[in-house]
């Protein structure tokens, strides 16, 4: 405990001489911190690294006469800006956990799953038992449930909102405060047992889309777009919630930062091409009185440590790009729940900014693919084909069909498949509660090595980083229904309940440390 606290006001100190705030006592009372002044940094022209097809927008601000004689024509904003949220370090607590856990993580991977409403233990199970409004973050050995770790408890309305780095030691978690005092982005530091708010924001959702913070490989950093006055930036901070930097501020919409693995690089979307600005009276500014806030964007990347940005390609996404290694970035175009007849899957080099399309030579695996999931060494991708056929399909990214599967049917969207750690199996199972099959797992020939018959169905499949442990959720719909996290052997065998002994409901977050 000393060491905490020892910690806790190194933490103190830091964060409050990096943000220039009065010094505000230790204790969970809200504190009311200055907000911080981002200094923008000189906006990049992103680099075409194809030939693209810029759209021309051709709205221009218009000068509104004012009765107020001035020496120059100042365009009236033809839309309110919003406040922008400033980073604070305040609401600090100790986590009750275990001193030694982060030790642990660090060599063994642990199951990370979230409960909620956990019941009454001790009671009637046939009774039924009141809601306990609480949700609990656990961390679980794939060999022992009865040494899981409560990590967190929050209120059930935070909504399992938890992001965890990959290390398993930093935890960013939105909290509800019914109260509204202490409501806001926090996170919890394992290595030092220190948690506090670092940004004091209402919800995750800004401008209309949930906007997720993003774990820097090593858990030191997090990245996440917010809303600013006429637009989204993306902003970096560090964990202790000292030194926050926005990285895209020109004035356009930009969401979905990722990581690359080795923590240089974050590729993004952004909607810059389209709209430069959102800002009234910036050339070609895009008017919100008149245009709709954009759906998707461009996929373009950015160094970290430069903020030198790079156009990687000028399709238009709707979804989150995904990097392969240090240099491949995969991404789709094409929505059809918006109606687009084409779902296409992509991937760019950012070395050579070269993207390429990943599709079969002879055309056969039609016009929307969809749930793709590439193979460790980026080689060869699964992906569902939804057409006039309904198929599972293996290719290489020079489009040359590996193998394919027709037993397996999936409704669109509704499938996950996950690859071992050394790229000799694939696990494949369904979402969100659309569970059809048992425990299955296929092959590099898209041959069954297991084929299980519900109970259990297999929903979010996912191996252990060292390849040892196939984790999943499954229902017993015979029983009552309920979803359950169950740990089998790399082949799907010698499933295990996990979690029968808890009573809410539970959401797998999936493997942490190790």
């Amino acid at each position: 405990m000393l060491r905490r606290f020892l910690y806790l006001l190194l933490f103190f100190s830091a964060s409050c001489g990096a943000l220039s705030a009065p010094t505000p006592p230790p204790t969970n009372t809200p504190t009311n911190t200055p907000t911080v002044t981002q200094t923008p940094s000189p906006t990049l022209s992103p680099t075409p690294a194809l030939p693209t097809s810029t759209p021309t927008n051709t709205s221009t601000p218009t000068d509104t006469p004012t009765n107020t004689p001035t020496p120059t024509i100042t365009p009236t904003p033809f839309n309110t800006p919003e406040p922008t949220i400033g980073f604070v370090f305040d609401n600090w607590q100790l986590a009750d956990v275990p001193t030694d856990l982060a030790r642990r993580l660090a060599d063994t991977s642990y199951v990370a799953f979230v409960n909620q409403n956990d019941r009454d233990g001790v009671g009637d199970v046939r009774t039924p038992q009141p809601a306990t409004n609480v949700e609990t973050l656990y961390y679980m050995p794939p060999t022992n449930s009865a040494g899981r770790v409560a990590i967190l408890q929050l209120p059930s309305s935070s909504e399992n909102e938890v992001y965890i780095s990959a290390s398993g030691t930093s935890i960013a978690y939105f909290l509800q405060d019914s109260g509204g005092q202490k409501t806001g982005l926090y996170v919890l530091d394992l290595e030092t047992g220190i948690g506090g708010r670092i940004l004091p924001v209402n919800s995750l959702v800004q401008r209309g889309r949930v906007s997720e913070p993003a774990w820097s490989p090593d858990g030191a950093q997090l990245a996440m777009a917010l809303a600013t006055g006429y637009d989204m930036d993306i902003f970096v901070i560090n964990k202790d919630g000292t030194g926050p930097r926005n990285l895209t501020p020109d004035g356009a919409y930009e969401f979905w930062p990722v990581w690359s693995p080795d923590g240089r690089y974050i590729v993004f979307v952004s909607d810059r091409l389209l709209c430069p600005s959102w800002i009234p009276g910036d050339e070609n500014a895009c008017d919100a009185n008149t245009q709709p806030a954009p759906n998707g964007g461009n996929v373009f990347v950015t160094e970290v440590a430069t903020g030198q940005t790079t156009l990687l390609s000028d399709q238009w996404v709707t979804e989150p790009p995904r990097w392969l290694n240090n240099s491949i970035v995969t991404f789709a175009s094409g929505d059809p729940t918006l109606g687009d007849p084409e779902r296409t899957i992509w991937f760019a080099d950012t070395t050579t900014g070269q993207a390429r399309e990943v599709r079969l030579l002879d055309g056969s695996d039609g016009p929307i693919r969809l749930s793709e999931a590439w193979s460790p060494d980026g080689a060869s991708v699964l992906y569902q084909s939804a057409g006039t056929t309904s198929e599972l399909i293996l290719a290489n990214a020079n489009g040359a069909a590996l193998a394919n599967n027709t037993a397996l049917l999936f409704p669109r969207f509704g499938m996950v498949a996950a690859w071992s750690p050394d790229g000799t199996r694939v696990a494949i199972g369904g979402v969100n509660g659309q569970c059809p099959y048992g425990v299955t797992v296929l092959d590099t020939n898209l041959n069954f090595v297991a084929r299980g018959t519900p109970p259990p169905s297999m929903c979010d499949p996912a191996y252990s980083p060292d390849g040892r442990f196939l984790v999943f959720t499954g229902v017993i719909p015979n029983v009552d229904g309920r979803v359950d996290v169950y740990i089998a052997g790399v082949n799907g065998f010698g499933a295990v309940n996990m979690t029968g002994g808890l009573r809410g409901t539970i959401t797998l977050l999936g493997w942490v440390g190790g």
